[in-house]
């Protein structure tokens, strides 16, 4: 297994979408599609994957929006990955609405995540991440960390010095504190922090550098 990490920062509010890939299969996955999923599925072909899974962080409109038009372009419908708890934000479209925007209903959940699952590109193939659940941004806001690469698709929970925010439904900040202490900062200081906006860091910087900490 041969596995790599892709990042596209696509959409109004820049959000970073990452695509994990396993070179000597052609397996893959996209975390978080936003808008733009046409870059997605070229950068897919370019790359000579096969786009199998979608992964959620959580189910806020600029991190699902680009689920259903993903869905439709591929012959076989992916797999779709999300914490029940955020199920209630997928379910009215992310929430896009309030907002004032419309993006296409996304295709149902396949893959209902919990903390501590191991979760492989391929069903029956060895895992490639650990799913961490980590909320506090929303309910059913959820990690995947990558040993073999020591990364964090962290979605936003954490970012370059700062964090998520609150002030949604859902949102709590003691609880999102907690999350950060328990599962970002018990990782090793190298391990590298791939946000769901902004630029990435690692573990480390973020114990001594994020002024929320």
């Amino acid at each position: 297994m041969k596995l790599e990490v892709v990042r596209l920062t696509l959409g109004p509010m820049e959000n970073n979408v990452y695509l994990l890939g396993d070179d000597s299969s052609g397996a893959a996955v996209v975390i978080d599609p936003s808008f733009d999923s046409q870059v997605v599925l070229a950068r897919v072909e370019k790359m000579g994957w096969s786009l199998g899974q979608v992964w959620l962080t959580h189910a806020h409109f600029d991190h699902i929006a680009g689920a259903g038009e993903i869905a439709r372009a591929l012959d076989l419908p992916p797999q779709i990955g999300l914490h029940p708890a955020d199920q209630g934000w997928y379910q009215i479209a992310g929430g896009a609405g309030k907002f004032g925007l419309s993006i296409p209903q996304p295709p149902p959940v396949t893959i209902h995540f919990a903390h501590g699952m191991m979760v492989p590109l391929v069903q029956g193939q060895p895992p490639v991440v650990e799913v961490r659940y980590a909320p506090g941004h929303s309910e059913g806001h959820v990690m995947f960390y990558c040993e073999a690469l020591a990364v964090l698709f962290c979605g936003d929970v954490i970012f370059h010095q700062g964090i998520g925010r609150t002030d949604l439904e859902g949102g709590d900040m003691p609880q999102l504190l907690d999350s950060i202490r328990d599962q970002v900062l018990s990782l090793p200081d190298q391990t590298r922090l791939l946000p769901g906006h902004g630029l990435e860091s690692t573990v480390g910087h973020e114990r001594e550098h994020n002024p929320f900490l």
